[in-house]
């Protein structure tokens, strides 16, 4: 792209993404948070996992969001018995008695990994090493998956008998970690008056891959101030107990902090939420207002910090 359209995406960009969340809006009631965070994993081009109760819409969030953009959808229901080839397909001998391979859903724009941790670890590999590599090696051969390609995952956080939890690095492929919260009252009785009275409006294409891709590469070349970077990368070196630059808070609770994937994710997401402002450059503060939903799932919390009831949400809170 050459600087003159890199500056058109970026101008274009927060009237394009506003109309993109007002079509999300037509299917989902509130969770603006959650649209937000998806709207910046795809501009940075990362993944995402939401973590809710059942009943909040989180799957109907992930497929509203795919029809706004008009990517090819597939979805993924894991269950225990799910194989690795179950996902990312597989050789069917055919007629003509030769080897044809059968792609599983992962070739796919956008993949809804639904309940991730209710399959064993063999076959969530499989899908990690997708959502890392963006390819898929079958046979000694490798494909590679679509582009733009995104993962969003669901988990379960209360039900955990029979699940298979994704180790902390594994994790740390995600990009955020987003948790979806019940609505508010006010929310509900729309939710209620939108399901159970009168036709859903459908949900039109706004958004194409190519204007996906795009808005990644103007991302990509958006500037980012020293002072921003240096913001960030402090804040991450707190988290790490034991380590030159580590905050006693970190020290005292944590047994494990985030690695330089976390600053980097800092700063794209910050880039992120800046392009959606129609800003030129990110600031501190939108650093800081990212900084949970980044943090959140890498870094671990200690004996200590759950016998006193302390989360890693307000651990990161203290060091911001």
């Amino acid at each position: 792209m050459t600087d003159q359209q890199i500056i058109q995406v970026l101008e274009e960009a927060p009237k394009r993404l506003e109309k993109f969340k007002e079509e999300v809006a037509k299917a989902i009631v509130g969770q603006t948070d959650a649209v937000d965070l998806i709207t910046m994993s795809l501009l940075c081009g990362g993944h995402s996992l939401l973590v809710g109760v059942p009943g909040l819409a989180k799957t109907l969030l992930i497929t509203s969001v795919s029809k706004a953009l008009g990517l090819e959808f597939s979805r993924i229901q894991f269950t225990p018995d799910l194989m690795p080839t179950d996902i990312t397909g597989t050789d069917v001998l055919n007629a003509k008695r030769e080897f044809e391979f059968h792609k599983g859903p992962v070739f796919a724009n956008v993949v809804l990994a639904d309940e991730i941790n209710r399959t064993p670890p063999k076959t969530q590999a499989a899908l990690l090493e997708a959502m890392q590599e963006r390819k898929v090696s079958i046979s000694g051969t490798s494909m590679d998956l679509p582009n733009p390609f995104f993962v969003l995952a669901t988990q379960n956080p209360i039900e955990q008998e029979g699940t298979y939890p994704l180790p902390e690095a594994q994790l740390d492929r995600f990009l955020f970690n987003i948790f979806v919260g019940y609505p508010s009252q006010e929310e509900e009785e729309k939710i209620v008056k939108a399901t159970t009275i009168g036709v859903r409006e459908e949900i039109q294409p706004v958004i194409s891959a190519e204007e996906i891709v795009d808005m990644g590469k103007a991302l990509r070349a958006m500037p980012v101030t020293e002072e921003t970077v240096k913001y960030a990368v402090e804040l991450v070196r707190k988290t790490r107990p034991g380590s030159p630059g580590a905050d006693p808070m970190a020290d005292n609770y944590l047994n494990w902090g985030a690695g330089p994937r976390a600053s980097q994710n800092l700063v794209l997401a910050a880039k992120a939420m800046a392009m959606m402002e129609g800003k030129g450059t990110p600031s501190i503060a939108h650093v800081k207002r990212i900084a949970i939903p980044v943090l959140r799932h890498r870094i671990v919390a200690n004996y200590r910090a759950k016998g006193e009831g302390i989360t890693e949400d307000h651990i990161i809170s203290k060091l911001l």
